[in-house]
C-alpha cells in the first residue's frame, strides 16, 4: 500500500492564506483534514511533532484553532488520529490546558466522534488518561484506541489519506519497528490481486462497469442508491452527513460486487444508500473529475468571483465523454437534494463539504486543510449553478441501452 507523508515537515505541503483567521496556528500545520475514511467519515489528524516551541505558540489560541476547525466536521460522524511522536517538554501544553481543552468540548464535539487513535502513545499519555479517567465519560472511554505501529493503522481506517509527518513514518516508526525483536518483521509477499468479478462495481473503473453493464452509461449502483434516495431521502436531515455500521456497508458492497439485487428497504435506513453512493465514488481507482482536473480546481481561487461558473463549465466540458455524464447524472440529483435545504438542511455549500473530496483528488498526496477550499467552492457552484454549468437536463439514467 503506498504511503501518503507530508515529504520534509508541513511547511513544504501546507500553505495557508496568511488572511486565515488563525493563520498563526494554521501555518505549522498541526491539524490536518484527510478527507473520508472508507465509510464516509472525516478524518482530521493532530500531529505532536508539528508543535512549536511553546514561547512560539500561544496555546489559547490553539485551541481556538481547533474548534474552528472541526467546527466545519462535528454535524458529521469524524474519526480524530494523534500522533504522539514529537511531543518533548518544549513544546508540551500544559496539563492545565489539557483539562481546559477537554471541559470545552463539550458534546457537540463528542457526540459525532466515532473513534481517537492514538498512535505511538507512551508511558506520558497513558498517565495522563489515567490522571483524567475521574473526568472522562465511560462512552467516550470507549472511543480511545491505542496504535502501537503505523502497520496497525492500516487495519483500521484509510491509511492512504492519512498526513502522517516524515518524522513520523521514516523516522520513529522504523525505529520502532526494527526494536521489535531484534529488528523489522520480514517483508512478506503479497499474493497478486484478484481479477475482478464481471457484476464488480467498487474499485473498479466507469469503463469496466459499462463494459460489463452492457454499455450503460451510468453505473447500476449509482441509479439504484440515487433513485431509492430520490423517493425516501430527499427530506432527510442531515441526509450524507451520518455514517452507518461499518458491517453493513461491506455486506451491501458484497452484494453488489456479486452481482445479486440489493433491497434498501430491508435495512430501514435511508442513510445505508446514502453512504454506498459516497463509497462508490470514493472508492473509484482514479475520481470521477480526473487526475487532470485537481490542480485546475486549485486555481479556482485565481478567479474572479463572477467568472467562477463559467470557469467550471469549462473545466466540466473538458473531461471524458463518459465522466461529464456520469457527473451531470450526480449533480443534477445533489441539486435536487439542495432545492429541499430548508428541510434537509444540506445546502449547496453542505453538500460540497460532504462530496467534493469525493469528485476529486490529487494522485500522488493526500488532500491539505488549504486544499479543501477552492475543492468545496468549485463543487459548491457545480451543485448551486447546475443550469449553468451542465444545461438544464438531467441525463438519462438508463442501465441498458
Amino acid at each position: 500500500m503506498q504511503q501518503r507523508s507530508v515529504p520534509d515537515g508541513p511547511s513544504s505541503t501546507f500553505s495557508p492564506d496568511p488572511s486565515h483567521p488563525y493563520y498563526d496556528v494554521a501555518r505549522h500545520g498541526i491539524v490536518q483534514v484527510s478527507g473520508d475514511d472508507n465509510y464516509g467519515r472525516k478524518l482530521i489528524v493532530f500531529s505532536s511533532c508539528c508543535l512549536p516551541p511553546s514561547h512560539q505558540l500561544n496555546h489559547r489560541r490553539l485551541l481556538e484553532y481547533l474548534k474552528f476547525t472541526l467546527d466545519q466536521y462535528v454535524e458529521m460522524d469524524y474519526i480524530l488520529v494523534y500522533f504522539h511522536y514529537g511531543l518533548r517538554s518544549s513544546n508540551k501544553p500544559s496539563l492545565k490546558w489539557l483539562r481546559e481543552a477537554y471541559s470545552e468540548f463539550d458534546r457537540k464535539y463528542k457526540k459525532n466522534l466515532k473513534k481517537l487513535y492514538v498512535v505511538h502513545p507512551t508511558n506520558f499519555i497513558r498517565i495522563v488518561w489515567n490522571i483524567f479517567k475521574p473526568l472522562i465519560s465511560h462512552k467516550f472511554g470507549q472511543k480511545l484506541t491505542y496504535v502501537n505501529y503505523l502497520a496497525e493503522l492500516q487495519e483500521h481506517l484509510n491509511y492512504e489519506q492519512l498526513f502522517i509527518p516524515a518524522d513520523v513514518l521514516r523516522q520513529h516508526d522504523e525505529k520502532l519497528r526494527a526494536a521489535q525483536k531484534g529488528g523489522p518483521p520480514p517483508s512478506v509477499k503479497k499474493p497478486p490481486p484478484r481479477p475482478p468479478l464481471p457484476t464488480q462495481q467498487f474499485g473498479v473503473s466507469l469503463q469496466y462497469i459499462r463494459e460489463k453493464n452492457r454499455e450503460a452509461l451510468i453505473p447500476p449502483v449509482m441509479v439504484q442508491t440515487v433513485a431509492y434516495l430520490k423517493e425516501k431521502g430527499l427530506r432527510t436531515e442531515g441526509i450524507f452527513r451520518r455514517s452507518v455500521r461499518v458491517q453493513i456497508i461491506k455486506d451491501v458492497q458484497k452484494l453488489y460486487n456479486q452481482g445479486k439485487p440489493v433491497n434498501f428497504d430491508h435495512y430501514q435506513d435511508v442513510h445505508v444508500p446514502a453512504v454506498i453512493l459516497k463509497t462508490f465514488l470514493r472508492e473509484l481507482p482514479e475520481p470521477l473529475l480526473t487526475y487532470r482536473v485537481y490542480g485546475q480546481v486549485q486555481e479556482l481561487l485565481n478567479v474572479e468571483s463572477s467568472l467562477r461558473a463559467s470557469r467550471c463549465k469549462q473545466l466540466v466540458e473538458s473531461l471524458p465523454e463518459h465522466n461529464f455524464i456520469v457527473l451531470k447524472f450526480l449533480v443534477c440529483f445533489l441539486h435536487m437534494v439542495s432545492q429541499e435545504s430548508i428541510i434537509n438542511k444540506m445546502s449547496a455549500s453542505n453538500l460540497a463539504c460532504v462530496f467534493g473530496v469525493n469528485l476529486v483528488w490529487p494522485r500522488h498526496a493526500s488532500i491539505s486543510l488549504s486544499a479543501l477550499t477552492p475543492i468545496n467552492i468549485f463543487t459548491e457552484i457545480l451543485i448551486e449553478h447546475f443550469a449553468t454549468v451542465f444545461g438544464s437536463r438531467c441525463p438519462p439514467a438508463q442501465v441498458t441501452p
